[in-house]
């Protein structure tokens, strides 16, 4: 799942969702996503993303795109 040779890209829903105050119910309800899948999402165990999803999330958070995904280079 994780190439380290080029890095991960690290989904911080999980932190987002803290500072929100929103429950994992409410913004599954809010941005469409079955409770499974936000899990999947606040876990950074999805392999694909998706751009709809991302869209949903950035706008029921009132966040950028930058606030819910770090790109973290591979150790050299």
């Amino acid at each position: 799942m994780i190439d380290s040779d080029y890095g991960i890209i690290k989904i911080k829903l999980d932190e987002l969702l803290e500072t929100s105050g929103l429950s994992k119910n409410k913004l599954a309800h809010k941005a469409e996503m079955q409770r499974s899948q936000l899990n999947a999402y606040c876990n950074n165990t999805i392999t694909r993303l998706d751009i709809a999803v991302l869209a949903r999330l950035c706008t029921v958070l009132e966040c950028r795109i930058e606030d819910l995904l770090e790109f973290v280079p591979a150790e050299k």
